[in-house]
């Protein structure tokens, strides 16, 4: 019988040449296989699972302002090992990883010299791949400095796919010329071929691809270790089922700075990931975004984690005054809650002085502060403040110094302004910064994170979603929260931790609870959000008065339910129609589910994975067979039935 490691070894021996340009890498397992390709001096790799090919031939290679590196190109060797990582973080979907892949180094040659790497890393359900870029000599010395101009790599699924995605906005429009934000709302279940709104899509992207055996395939397509030294990019469909790699919009950040990354030699650039499985098992469970990259800075102190409060998404902009701040400090002092999130505006209708004595209450009742801050410099007409805080080297840190001094937590920074090289930057230097100075950072109308959550251990999330702010805007995003919540379960949480705001359990956003906006979810969904969506920090839209409106058992949940997570499990779902996952931390198991859909969702839930026979299960539900929507029962079987309405929820968890 084979060892694991000599299994291992074996397999990596089996990389071979399949024909006179091609070589085979397969992952430890065996599962994965990619082939790259060097016909015609254009390389070119296509992705298959369990020999059910996933992706067709697809474009490699970059441009250089010194040389095309997508042709000319002859593949020369191909170096495989076996790379094992383990980690722990409390910031992700898994608190401890162990990632173990088939590293292979694919060394390119162009007119005689080394000219490109392309290293590739393949496991059970991941494929991952970035470049490396030589200097090259030539009469005048050797280039040491460069700017990438575009990349060819490309993702070219098979005839039939279908599209789970969300288009990227043109620059300079929406709110006060924010856009693209990251911030508008998915196509489901279309074909390809479409190009969004004429700019392609935002990161994750999500493919359903029909296989030769008859089966389907998911396919996550998005990108991980982009930092100030690259651009943040996009997916371009290139006609048909091929999508391609796209740089920044030449609009963005008001038109400063160029759509293409200045780079010095030789470099890596960021990392393409390809998550796969015949299931949504791989996508919601993957670890990828973090597993290929590695901490920038040490933390400056021990970071801790967990609930908060947030006036703004129930009072707005009049909410941030004095007052109101020291009543959701007792609020969240009474929820055993850990922060609250004081939004723009708090500079002029706080002060920094009151600030100042609003902080030290805080931290007597055992509650710190996030606050505020507008990022902008000169990207877009956001009007809020506090404005040019954060822009600029001394200004930040002389705020940050004040902060420090004040005992503030951490801050939420707004309005940032695309993905030039510049803005990617600018939110490095934000993060770096804070770290000095013991502050968390979250992010809002921002970029996707891309392994943040490993490379800056003060980092917490991001929002980069269409999240609850829109629910209190209008009635459309409140009518369609279940189908929002069905699809960031599957693509957009699935990669990075996403700052949402959400499970409020008024019945209508507005301080009296009476008028505005009405919620259309039930109050068993707003506990089951808090678990099917991921973030070390969550700042929830509950409010003082869910103290004695909300049914008691709703907010006993509510104070207990944790935000680091040591373990994920995909159950059931589809995008936009329901999701059922079960998520652990230390010994306790949460199994939620929700449903959109207008007939109720009608399925067994196998429960011994997670709980042992005779373990006292809480059951909150709206299933309509079920009186009540707590229940205290103790598990007799294997299986238990639930219903799901829509709009509703369950959550099962250890007594």
């Amino acid at each position: 019988m084979y060892t694991k490691s000599l299994l291992a070894a074996l397999l990596l021996m089996s990389t071979l040449t399949v024909g006179a340009n091609e070589k085979e890498i397969k992952s430890p397992d065996g599962k994965m296989t990619v082939a790259i390709n060097d016909e015609g001096g254009r390389p070119t790799y296509t992705v298959s699972l369990d020999g059910q090919q996933v992706l067709q031939p697809s474009a490699l290679g970059v441009k250089a302002n010194f040389d095309d590196l997508t042709q000319g190109l002859t593949l020369k060797t191909v170096d495989a090992k076996t790379v094992n990582v383990q980690y722990d973080i409390n910031t992700i979907k898994q608190r401890h990883v162990s990632y173990e892949a088939t590293e292979a180094i694919c060394q390119f040659e162009k007119d005689g010299r080394h000219a490109l790497d392309v290293v590739f890393q393949l496991n059970s359900r991941d494929v991952a791949f970035r470049y490396k870029i030589y200097p090259k000599k030539t009469r005048g010395g050797e280039t040491l400095v460069a700017v990438i101009e575009s990349e060819a790599t490309a993702f070219v699924l098979p005839d039939g796919t279908t599209t789970f995605l969300c288009p990227q906005a043109k620059p300079m429009g929406g709110f006060a010329r924010t856009a693209p934000s990251y911030e508008t709302s998915y196509s489901l279940d279309e074909s390809t071929g479409k190009n969004g709104w004429g700019e392609g899509y935002t990161f994750p992207c999500l493919f359903k691809a029909p296989l030769q055996n008859g089966a389907n395939a998911w396919v996550l397509v998005s990108e991980t270790g982009t930092d100030g030294g690259y651009v943040g990019c996009r997916l371009l469909n290139s006609g048909n089922t091929a999508y391609r790699i796209g740089f920044p919009q030449t609009g963005e950040m008001n038109g400063q700075g160029t759509t293409t990354a200045a780079v010095s030699l030789p470099c890596s650039t960021p990392w393409r990931t390809i998550t796969v499985g015949t299931s949504l098992n791989p996508i919601v469970e993957t670890t990828i975004a973090n597993d290929l990259v590695h901490p920038k800075y040490k933390p400056s102190r021990d970071y801790t984690y967990g609930k908060g409060s947030w006036s703004w998404i129930i009072g707005m902009d009049s909410s941030c005054n004095f007052d109101e701040q020291k009543r959701y400090i007792d609020f969240s002092a009474a929820m055993g809650w850990r922060s609250v999130l004081i939004d723009a505006l708090w500079d002029t209708q706080i002060g920094y002085e009151k600030m100042e004595e609003l902080s030290r209450y805080a931290r007597s009742k055992g509650v710190g502060i996030f606050l505020w801050y507008n990022s902008n410099g000169s990207w877009n007409d956001a009007p809020q403040s506090p404005r040019h805080k954060m822009d600029k080297s001394a200004a930040r840190r002389n705020e940050m110094a004040w902060m420090q001094k004040a005992g503030i937590l951490g801050i939420k920074v707004d309005f940032f302004g695309g993905d030039k090289q510049p803005m990617m930057q600018l939110y490095e230097d934000i993060l770096t910064d804070a770290n000095e100075f013991g502050l968390q950072v979250i992010f809002h109308g921002c970029t996707l994170p891309r392994g943040w959550e490993r490379m800056y251990p003060n980092y917490v999330a991001s929002e980069a979603v269409l999240a609850s702010e829109n629910m209190h805007f209008g009635q459309g995003a409140c009518d369609a929260e279940a189908r929002n919540a069905c699809i960031h379960t599957f693509i957009r949480n699935t990669v990075g931790s996403m700052d949402f705001g959400g499970s409020t359990l008024n019945k209508f956003y507005n301080k009296d609870n009476q008028h505005g906006t009405q919620r259309r979810t039930s109050d068993v969904y707003a506990l089951a959000t808090a678990v099917l969506f991921q973030s070390s920090v969550q700042h929830f839209a509950l409010a003082p008065n869910n103290l004695t409106d909300a049914p008691a058992w709703a907010v006993e949940f509510m104070k207990q339910v944790p935000t680091i997570w040591d373990e994920i499990r995909f159950i059931d779902g589809y995008p936009g129609r329901f999701a059922i996952i079960a998520r652990r931390s230390a010994d306790k198991w949460y199994v939620a589910g929700i449903n959109a859909e207008a007939q109720p969702v009608k399925t067994k839930i196998d429960l011994k994975p997670f709980f042992a026979k005779g373990t006292q299960l809480n059951v909150y539900t709206d299933d309509p067979q079920l009186n009540g929507k707590l229940q205290t029962v103790k598990q007799k079987g294997q299986d238990m039935k639930v219903e799901i309405p829509q709009n509703g929820a369950f959550v099962i968890v250890n007594h």
